[in-house]
C-alpha cells in the first residue's frame, strides 16, 4: 500500500478510532491513531499522509485550534472535522479554517471516503 493512502486520525474517543480504522482498512487506507491533540503534535512524520481527520473537542482542546497550530508550524495537509456536537459557530470556524469535509457524528461511510479520495488525488 502506497504510504500516501495514510490517514492521521485524532480522537479522543477509543472506539471512534477503532472503528474509523477498520472503516479506512475497507477502503484501502492506513490509519495511524492519536488519543491526543498532543500526541499529534508531537508526530514527526506528516509526509507519508494524505489527510488528518481530526475530532473538533478532543479532551477539552479545540481540534480547529490544532489545525491552526498545524498549518502555522508547515503541515498544510487537508483536514476533515468530525463532531458529535455540531452548531453552527463551530461549523462556521471550521469551514473557515479550509476544512476538506465537516461531519456529524454518526455519519456514513461514503461522506468520509469521498473526501479522503479527492485529498489522495491532490497528493499524486
Amino acid at each position: 500500500m502506497s504510504d500516501r493512502k495514510t490517514v492521521l486520525l485524532v480522537d479522543d474517543d477509543p472506539s471512534i478510532l477503532r472503528g474509523l480504522k477498520r472503516l479506512l482498512r475497507e477502503h484501502g487506507f492506513d490509519a495511524v491513531l492519536f488519543d491526543s491533540a498532543g500526541a499529534l503534535r508531537s508526530h514527526d512524520d506528516f509526509t507519508k499522509a494524505c489527510c488528518i481527520v481530526i475530532d473538533v473537542d478532543i479532551n477539552h482542546e479545540s481540534g480547529i485550534e490544532l489545525r491552526h497550530e498545524l498549518r502555522a508550524s508547515g503541515v498544510s495537509l487537508p483536514v476533515i472535522y468530525i463532531t458529535g456536537n455540531d452548531n453552527p459557530t463551530t461549523r462556521l470556524a471550521a469551514t473557515q479554517s479550509g476544512c476538506l469535509a465537516y461531519l456529524t457524528k454518526p455519519f456514513v461511510a461514503k461522506s468520509l471516503i469521498e473526501p479522503l479520495e479527492r485529498a489522495l488525488a491532490g497528493v499524486r
